[in-house]
């Protein structure tokens, strides 16, 4: 990641990651300190999706060892803005 991301644009990108698991306007209303796996009914492998949309959409690895910080937006923005 080339840049520093800002907190509003980090967590465009994590809605926009979540994009498919919910209906937009149930993703757009989810509260950022909303368990995402648990309140979306993720599967490892549909944790694992996105996760990697995520580092696509940041070109950023992300490694298994950070999956624990992506339990919510406000956490996944975190993450990012690192």
């Amino acid at each position: 990641m080339a840049a520093t991301l800002s907190r509003d644009v980090a967590e465009g990108i994590v809605r926009g990651a979540l994009h498919g698991f919910d209906t937009s306007d149930r993703l757009a209303a989810l509260p950022t300190d909303a368990p995402l796996r648990e309140t979306l009914a993720l599967d490892s492998l549909d944790f694992l999706t996105f996760v990697e949309r995520l580092a696509a959409a940041c070109d950023r690895r992300i490694e298994e060892s950070d999956y624990r910080r992506l339990t919510t937006i406000a956490t996944c923005v975190q993450f990012l803005t690192e």
